[in-house]
């Protein structure tokens, strides 16, 4: 199929800005081609952490040089947006890319002449690819193609995440916000107590959600037709199918990989709803997801690598609507920076609770009972910070 557009006439007063600029996320998926042609033209071995150099020193950087817009494409226009398959393009070519520079990476790591701290370098830089792969599967497992849903099962084999498909769009997307949701972090929570936590959590809904889902069928969990099971299946196929090709001695890689790239995917959630609640009503049910309860961020460089992920509040009112036609609101909470310079605060608790903790309590007009607070530190949050503003 051609990389063109078959869309309904655009207004004529309006053009996307950042039309060309969604193409560069596909520079994330060529971090071992890049790794492995800065290599060969510099002889430093450091290239083979591209990865973790971009995705930790360079893109906060950059997001902080190049700032932020707030622009929303005119509601005239999001039908054709929408239409344009050209960005569609620009999440499909992900996986090919992604593929082909896993099938790389096993190549230098078991036939390459690399030492060990060379082959754990580009180990992490696989698994950065793989993990932005799973924001890329979020992209397209929130549409309605079914080939855009199957593409979305396949980027996720590489870190072994497959349930992600089913917990995110039938679990976190309906408790957000919320104490329930393991995919929410609490204020005061750490992310390194977070990370288990979600991990696990969201495993376990995921299990729940299928059983139940296929209970209503009359079918066993067991089924052939879990998409749990199935998504494994694939991994298990894509791991067998890679040391079958490459030798045994690839599987520690490619288990390390898989665990870094989830965990990316993890400290981005984290940062998500960090310290949001949703309100129960007098009927008990929580109130609606608004925009109040996801940090946003409009700083243009995590935007385009991350395809809008960090117009978060769009994307929770509408799960189907395309990245390329997500909204900035006022009244969403603002992040400080883009996800790529958050991500570093977050590893960091006490850095991160100095710049976000305050941040949640503005937000609630200092009344820190109104956050979704970590359970063991209620008390010592109370403590702190009292029940009301000063």
């Amino acid at each position: 199929m051609a990389l063109h557009s078959d869309s309904p006439e655009a207004p004529a007063a309006w053009r996307d800005p950042k039309r060309l600029l969604w193409l560069l996320g596909l520079l994330i998926p060529s971090f071992p081609f890049l790794s492995w042609g800065l290599v060969a033209a510099t002889g430093l071995r450091v290239f083979w952490w591209t990865g973790i150099l971009v995705l930790y020193v360079i893109f906060p950087v950059v997001d902080h040089l190049i700032g932020k817009d707030s622009a929303n494409p005119p509601d005239s226009a999001i039908a054709h947006l929408e239409a344009d398959r050209y960005y569609r393009w620009c999440t499909y070519l992900y996986l090919p890319l992604q593929y082909a520079g896993l099938v790389l990476g096993c190549w230098l790591i078991t036939r390459g002449d690399l030492g060990l701290v060379d082959r754990i370098g580009l180990t992490f830089t696989l698994g950065g690819v793989a993990g932005i792969a799973i924001n890329t599967a979020h992209e397209l497992g929130h549409k309605t193609e079914a080939l855009e849903r199957r593409l979305s099962r396949i980027a996720l084999a590489q870190t072994w995440y497959g349930h992600f498909y089913v917990e995110h769009n039938h679990g976190h997307h309906i408790r957000v916000a919320t104490p329930e949701d393991p995919a929410s972090a609490r204020l005061g929570e750490s992310f390194w107590r977070f990370l288990p936590r979600t991990v696990l959590g969201s495993l376990t809904s995921a299990w729940r959600l299928e059983k139940r889902r296929l209970a209503r069928r009359g079918r066993s969990v067991w089924s052939p037709r879990n998409t749990v099971l199935g998504s494994w299946a694939l991994s298990l196929a894509l791991f067998t199918g890679l040391a079958l090709a490459f030798g045994p001695e690839v599987l520690p890689y490619l288990a390390v990989q898989a665990v870094f790239g989830f965990c990316l995917l993890e400290v981005i959630n984290y940062t998500e709803h960090y310290g949001l609640r949703r309100e129960r009503t007098a009927s008990g049910r929580y109130e609606r997801c608004a925009p109040r309860h996801s940090w946003n961020s409009d700083n243009v460089a995590s935007n385009v690598f991350l395809y809008h992920l960090q117009r978060h509040s769009d994307h929770h009112a509408h799960p189907t609507r395309r990245y390329q036609s997500l909204r900035h609101f006022d009244e969403a909470p603002e992040m400080p920076t883009g996800y790529a310079g958050m991500i570093v605060l977050a590893y960091v608790p006490p850095l991160w609770r100095r710049v976000m903790d305050p941040r949640v309590l503005a937000h609630y007009g200092g009344d820190v009972t109104r956050a979704n607070l970590q359970p063991s530190r209620r008390a010592r949050l109370l403590a702190r910070y009292g029940t009301t503003a000063g």
